[in-house]
């Protein structure tokens, strides 16, 4: 099993977070399971989380999918929320203070600011890697960095997971 534990160096968690996760991919093929396990990862080693988890593209929608923390909205529109955006703009939005963000969806009243990383299989959005925090302006650019390069590599590995 991978243990990883939370370091006041930034780097250094997201560098013992990237190997976990490479090294869980090359582990394993099922898609519920490696993106679960993800989830729990993410959570568990970056401090000021609420919730980290996925939402898949479904009948041109987001839907959950796994996911640590609160309860959430089980299904995005495309032209709502951050999830929303990030996945019709196929781009990474880091939002400092959700509350100025418009169109918002407050799943969980706690979560301040907000990232999402869009994911991609054969070129198409996949879905979106979401992670929140009850912090506002919690995300830096330490954060956008590895969380790029860790939904490059889920992104990579999509085409063999079933």
């Amino acid at each position: 099993m991978y243990e990883i534990k939370t370091r006041e160096d930034a780097q250094d968690n997201y560098e013992a977070l990237f190997s976990a996760i490479r090294a869980h991919l090359e582990d394993e093929n099922d898609l519920i399971a490696n993106l679960a396990n993800i989830s729990a990862f993410i959570y568990h080693s970056l401090e000021g989380l609420n919730w980290a988890g996925f939402y898949i593209m479904r009948d041109e929608a987001l839907v959950l999918g796994p996911f640590i923390g609160k309860p959430a909205c089980t299904r995005i529109a495309l032209d709502k929320g951050v999830c929303g955006a990030a996945a019709t703009q196929r781009k990474i939005l880091v939002v400092p203070d959700v509350h100025q963000f418009p169109g918002h969806i407050a799943c969980d009243g706690d979560t301040n600011s907000e990232i999402v990383l869009p994911l991609y299989k054969n070129g198409e959005v996949f879905g979106v890697l979401d992670i929140d925090s009850p912090l506002l302006n919690r995300f830096t650019d330490i954060d956008e960095e590895y969380l790029t390069k860790i939904a490059e590599c889920i992104s990579g590995d999509l085409d063999k997971l079933n």
